[in-house]
């Protein structure tokens, strides 16, 4: 029935070229490719939002709660502990503000890719009303600040602080937190909220440090060369050549607006980018006034259900990315009831080829066009959506650099080679990424030591073990909030919602026991990751078929991170393994000391 409806598309040709595509971009060193933003590139991190000249003096105290982190984990983990009149909490804060990524991501474009509706949190509690469908950061950073100052968060934080050291006090039953400011702090628990994309990377590439011109990561965007804002206006790239490297979602954003006014960008390339429709809008004031009460709780719920394959009467959200589920939810059902694989393999290759086909009917150079196209299978990269990136491609002003899978040769003081050319730039602009379920010590930049002097490092040396991705063994008082092991939504904020519940929940339950101490027991951790494993062997062995991509670890994963995977029974299912633990007064997975200590 297939090859009845596209009689043109050979499907085992384009099996092919997706594993020639694969082959040509897998590296030996895969996540070694990277550099991150220490030593020589620390100049990179600098944030360019916070004061140069903050100081103050070391702060010694004692708290109930250190949260590190003012991103949506930390800031949902906070509201939930005030919600339980928890007052004592202090959050410790890499930035100079609340808000996390969208702190630190303030690229021209920047803006949130699931509906804002669902995406940008308590809404309803409030009473901010975004201002499209997609909102911009800058407007999710200030929803941000408006929760924390409504929760009265700013009172205790601690900002432009890096925590560096946690070390468990068996006898006292706290944790003594040390940061790079010489504060000493010591806390009856520990939230690390540091983020899913938190630590930038940049690519090992020869000559990053010699360019001459203007370089930063789109974490640390630099308007004072640039000019302007997140809205564009970036005045400052007149009459200058910029590369920017990286075709991921931060590329697919930021790219129009640098091609709005820089004399001439290069746009370098080793993978292309699946881009569908996005299709934002303004927000309908009238509709948004009129939603019921509670609309908000069941919006997001319809979205997870939809993205985890239940089908729903109503499709609330009805975009491009729901719109992908609802077809793979009927595949899902359609394997169940045992249809012809090959028949849903062609189906899968259908929808990218749809993808593939916009780009022809909207880029007019073919040898561009062709190039922009991507080659294989949809949820192997993150998708992306929008409405003017592939149209730059139509302006005299950009030149796609096609590396052809190989990437870049070297950077020069002058510029960025690829196959053989220099091409001459004023600055360049790295839309690289960030490490993702890594090394949690990479990624956070703490050293955990627990009982017995044991670091978490060493803990965690064969890979992550928690019990539901948020406590370990051996680490009591100890909460890491991460997509490892944990069950994750395609939206962010729900998984952020739940983890912020069930860590507020326990916390308040050792707070009004008298508990002292709480830790996962080794058996619970063991079953955890056991059936984590289990559950994540279909997506692994999709991800191994796929190109290189920071979603299987740029295709060859490390022995140490073998562990390393979300809880593969989707998020409905980890939500419920999350609400009988609490329904079941946290009995049976959890052993509780009583607090000794005052």
């Amino acid at each position: 029935m297939t090859d009845s409806v596209t009689p043109d598309i050979d499907f085992d040709a384009l099996e092919k070229r997706y594993t020639e595509e694969r082959e040509k971009r897998l590296r030996a060193d895969g996540l070694g490719q990277y550099l991150s933003l220490s030593g020589t590139f620390s100049s990179f991190d600098a944030d360019p939002n916070a004061p140069t000249a903050f100081e103050r003096e070391p702060v010694e105290r004692r708290t109930d709660i250190v949260i590190i982190g003012g991103g949506y984990g930390g800031l949902l983990t906070a509201v939930q502990l005030r919600k339980h009149n928890v007052t004592d909490i202090t959050i410790i804060e890499k930035g100079a503000d609340f808000g996390g990524t969208w702190y630190w991501n303030r690229y021209p474009g920047v803006r949130c890719d699931v509906e804002s509706y669902i995406y940008v949190p308590m809404l309803e509690e409030t009473g901010f009303v975004p201002s499209e469908k997609y909102a911009k950061g800058a407007e999710i950073y200030e929803q941000c600040r408006l929760i924390a100052r409504k929760f009265d968060l700013y009172r205790d934080a601690l900002f432009q602080t890096i925590t560096k050291t946690l070390a468990w006090n068996e006898t006292t039953q706290r944790w003594l937190v040390r940061t790079n400011r010489g504060d000493t702090i010591e806390a009856r628990f520990v939230v690390s909220a540091t983020g899913v994309y938190s630590s930038p990377k940049l690519p090992k590439i020869p000559g990053i440090e010699a360019f001459e011109g203007a370089s930063f990561h789109t974490s640390r965007w630099d308007y004072a060369f640039t000019g302007g804002d997140t809205d564009g206006n970036l005045t400052g790239l007149k009459g200058k050549k910029v590369g920017v490297i990286g075709t991921g979602s931060t590329g697919i954003q930021c790219v129009p607006p640098v091609a709005e006014y820089a004399d001439e960008l290069y746009l370098f390339q080793r993978t292309p980018a699946s881009v569908d429709i996005r299709g934002n809008r303004p927000t309908d004031i009238s509709w948004f006034k009129s939603l019921p009460s509670g609309w908000e709780t069941e919006r997001v719920m319809n979205f997870t259900l939809w993205t985890s394959g239940v089908p729903q009467v109503e499709d609330m959200i009805d975009d491009s990315m729901s719109n992908l589920c609802r077809e793979t939810a009927a595949q899902a059902v359609a394997r169940s009831e045992g249809v012809d694989e090959d028949e849903l393999n062609k189906a899968e290759i259908l929808r990218m080829e749809r993808v593939r086909r916009r780009v022809e009917a909207i880029v007019k150079d073919k040898t561009t066009a062709e190039a922009l196209k991507p080659y294989f299978h949809y949820f192997c990269k993150r998708p992306g959506f929008s409405d003017d990136y592939l149209q730059v491609f139509n302006r005299r002003n950009v030149t796609l650099v096609d590396t052809g899978g190989n990437g870049i040769e070297k950077v020069t003081p002058r510029g960025i080679v690829v196959g053989g050319r220099e091409y001459e730039l004023d600055c360049i602009v790295y839309a690289t990424g960030f490490d993702f379920m890594t090394s949690f010590t990479r990624e956070s930049g703490l050293s955990i030591v627990g009982t017995g002097g044991r670091s978490l490092e060493e803990h965690w040396s064969h890979g992550a073990k928690t019990l539901f991705g948020m406590q370990t063994n051996g680490f009591p008082n100890l909460f890491l909030l991460s997509m490892v092991q944990a069950g994750m939504s395609v939206n962010y904020r729900h998984s952020a919602d739940e983890q912020s519940k069930y860590v507020a929940d326990l916390i308040f339950h050792c707070l009004k026991n008298e508990v002292g101490a709480v830790e996962p027991t080794a058996e619970a951790v063991e079953e955890w990751v056991g059936l984590c494993m289990e559950l994540s062997g279909p997506n692994r062995r999709f991800h191994e078929k796929c190109t290189p991509s920071y979603l299987n670890f740029e295709g060859n994963r490390p022995p140490e991170l073998e562990l390393n995977a979300p809880f593969g029974g989707g998020p409905l299912a980890y939500f419920e393994y999350l609400e009988k633990t609490k329904a079941d007064g946290f009995k049976g997975l959890l052993e509780f000391t009583r607090h000794v200590v005052k």
